[in-house]
């Protein structure tokens, strides 16, 4: 597989070594100074493109790929707000398209328990819940993506909880999510179910970023060659 690398910081110097490592081939390494690859001529040679860059580019470098119709995966965080507009593109120019907040496996899976203690929490209101991230300092959005992901699956679920904030809250609708920001720290979630009479608490913890960049791999050998918007669920079958 041919791989354009969009983001060759220290993410995209992971993905590389996953990919060269499982026999595939990085035929752009784009980075601040490298941006004319981003063009159709450069970026059409590529299979599949693998996105990780800033708030401020993600949504360009995503169109780019769109117009050499290279399917792109893509973890950026920070830009969401663009992303039904990418989604519309993406379906008017038949393209393929993943994002995801987080690639690592198991941090997926963390997905889909968090879901399924909101579930059952949803009918308990004796419990107050609160959510805590930790990264790097040179983390530039906050609260995290990932932590927003699980604070929306909660809200889904936990009707009693109308909006996220970011910050330590006595309110009863809101959930609060405390950001921290220690090197080195590639990334700790915690949600915690408290009462007068016990917690239950489940975290993920990351040990390096090669879990997300072995995700982000996976993601792109599955993506190529498809059309279409998709999500690790499907990569890793979680739909059910």
């Amino acid at each position: 597989m041919k791989i354009a690398l969009i983001g060759y910081g220290k993410m995209g110097k992971a993905i590389d070594a996953i990919a060269t490592a499982k026999g595939h081939e990085v035929i752009l390494r784009i980075d601040a100074d490298s941006l004319q690859l981003l063009e159709k001529e450069h970026l059409g040679q590529a299979d599949v493109a693998i996105e990780f860059t800033t708030p401020e580019n993600a949504y360009h470098n995503i169109l780019k790929c769109f117009d050499a119709k290279v399917p792109v995966v893509s973890g950026t965080t920070g830009w969401l707000d663009k992303l039904p507009e990418v989604e519309s593109i993406c379906r008017e120019k038949g393209g393929a398209f993943l994002h995801t907040t987080n690639f690592s496996i198991g941090v997926n899976i963390f997905f889909e328990v968090n879901k399924k203690l909101a579930a059952l929490m949803a009918t308990q209101p004796q419990y107050e819940v609160r959510m805590e991230e930790i990264h790097h300092t040179q983390k530039k959005d906050a609260p995290s993506g990932t932590a927003i992901t699980l604070a929306e699956q909660l809200l889904a679920q936990v009707l009693r909880k109308k909006n996220w904030v970011n910050h330590e809250s006595s309110e009863p609708a809101e959930l609060p999510i405390i950001s921290k920001r220690i090197d080195p720290a590639p990334g700790t979630h915690s949600i915690t179910y408290t009462s007068p009479i016990d917690d239950i608490t489940i975290t993920h913890t990351a040990h390096s970023r090669e879990g997300f960049a072995a995700g982000a791999v996976v993601a792109a050998e599955w993506l190529k060659g498809k059309t279409g918007i998709f999500s690790m669920k499907e990569v890793l079958g979680l739909q059910g």
